[in-house]
């Protein structure tokens, strides 16, 4: 059986009993790192075989993983912190095992994004994950265009290094969206920033933060429900809105209605298609 458990994000006591119990019954461990998670078995006093697995091997170990769980083992994965799969490996050994049938089960426990969204002060009913931002400019860009428009809080995970270029360019698509930066959650430094795109990019050029950080955007899409507009004006408005170009915004609109690129299109073009 294979066991997804979560473990601390910073606090080593911020892990569940049954977390504990599951590490202790396991034939082995998967770890993204055995020197990190050796950290945490030993501040509980537990000995087990640590098997590394990350991004670099999991594809290559995956097979013999397999074969030990169709034998019985019982095989804990564990992330270097928080919750397995989210932004870490392990997706590919879970498709696995559902296809083989091979018994899988979730321990629950950390996870930095949603410890973020509490201590934001957003409306936590509704939000999207989204990772690591894109490095490059252009991608990142795109992503923002992608994700401003979403009617709740958008989390992702960015470097501390990029954090005010990333606020700069959030800034000049969409001016004075609100945001917060969580970073170096459960730990003795600890802090949430909560402001404006401008207002924190300038203070994080001033003083640049350290340690993992997370980025909470807020949608501005929130306050306006497009799909009640004509297509028409659905297009310009998220044009105008999110500095999307014509195309780009024609794409985005199909998304949101859930209709083909082409209909939208021809709304443009077709005033009577505009009641679609």
């Amino acid at each position: 059986m294979l066991f997804l458990v979560a473990t601390p994000i910073g606090n080593l006591t911020d892990i569940t009993l049954r977390a504990l119990d599951t590490l202790r019954s396991s034939d082995f461990i998967l770890c993204e790192d055995t020197r990190h998670t050796l950290k945490l078995l030993n501040h509980y006093g537990i000995k087990k075989p640590l098997l590394s697995y990350h991004k670099f091997n999991e594809l290559a170990q995956l097979n013999a993983i397999v074969e030990k769980l169709k034998q019985g083992r019982l095989i804990s994965l564990v992330s270097d912190a928080g919750t397995p799969l989210i932004s870490d490996p392990g997706q590919l050994l879970v498709q696995r095992c559902i296809k083989e049938e091979i018994p899988i089960t979730a321990i629950p426990g950390a996870c930095a994004a949603i410890d973020a969204l509490l201590l934001s002060g957003f409306d936590a009913c509704r939000f999207q994950f989204v990772g690591f931002l894109p490095k490059q400019r252009n991608e990142l860009i795109r992503a923002f265009q992608e994700y401003l428009p979403y009617p709740g809080i958008t989390i992702c995970y960015e470097s501390p290094e990029r954090l005010a270029k990333t606020l700069s360019i959030l800034n000049s698509i969409q001016p004075n969206v609100h945001v917060a930066i969580a970073r170096e959650l459960t730990k003795k430094f600890e802090e949430i920033l909560r402001g404006d795109a401008s207002s924190l990019a300038l203070q994080l050029s001033q003083s640049p933060l350290k340690g993992e950080c997370i980025l909470l955007i807020e949608g501005k899409a929130r306050e306006t429900d497009y799909s009640e507009l004509p297509i028409g004006e659905h297009i310009s408005k998220i044009e105008q809105d999110f500095s999307l170009t014509k195309k780009e915004a024609i794409k985005l609109v199909a998304s949101q209605r859930n209709i083909s690129k082409r209909d939208v299109y021809k709304a443009t073009i077709k005033p009577d298609s505009d009641k679609i």
